[in-house]
């Protein structure tokens, strides 16, 4: 006798039954059983279509990574409209996401995992590099335009407005911070460095 549903598409069915679990249970609570029971199919529907679990895992956090080029895209073509400031606060409230904040909280949960994505020759942390390399972009078109100071260096400017954004959003229980504390934070760390009035 069948169990479950039939899926029209597996793989996004699934990736969104795990980010569901995640986000209700946290990292430790992710499973196979867990994820199936979430999208209402049988245990082995998952394995017809990953080789394991951290296959999964490793291709949802990919997934979910390469989103930020959506992002990213978005955010370059604010260069030169706006301020600065605003201009990153809000794409640093867009990326930090429930769903983003959980998967690496998940990253960090799992050891298999993160041996997984080194093997798939995945350097640093998904979403957090790709962010990074996203913020890091920006600042460069910004520079080039003369927002920023020539002398400006997008690659410590980047990595440190990641980590004062992870910080502000990472309470996955709490509620999101206030505009004012993201974009506080923003024009704390670029305030040297901006050559636009401050609003």
């Amino acid at each position: 006798m069948p169990t479950g549903v039939a899926l029209r598409d597996p793989r996004a069915e699934l990736f969104g039954a795990a980010e569901r679990v995640l986000l209700r249970d946290g990292p430790h609570a992710l499973t196979t059983r867990a994820v199936t029971a979430e999208a209402g199919v049988a245990k082995g529907v998952l394995h017809r279509h990953f080789a394991d679990f951290d296959a999964f895992l490793a291709e949802l956090v990919l997934d979910r990574a390469g989103r930020i080029a959506t992002l990213a895209a978005v955010l370059n073509e604010s260069a030169g409209t706006g301020t600065v400031a605003g201009n990153l606060s809000d794409a640093l409230t867009d990326l930090f996401s429930p769903v983003a904040i959980a998967i690496v909280a998940l990253i960090t949960f799992r050891d298999d995992l993160r041996a997984r994505l080194r093997q798939a020759g995945v350097a640093g942390v998904p979403v957090l590099t790709e962010a990074t390399a996203m913020i890091a972009s920006y600042l460069a078109a910004e520079r080039d335009l003369g927002r920023i100071a020539a002398d400006a260096d997008a690659g410590i400017l980047a990595p440190t407005l990641i980590g004062a954004g992870h910080l502000l959003f990472a309470d996955r229980k709490g509620t999101p911070p206030e505009p004012e504390a993201v974009r506080k934070a923003v024009t704390t760390v670029i305030g040297g460095v901006t050559r636009e009035p401050r609003l």
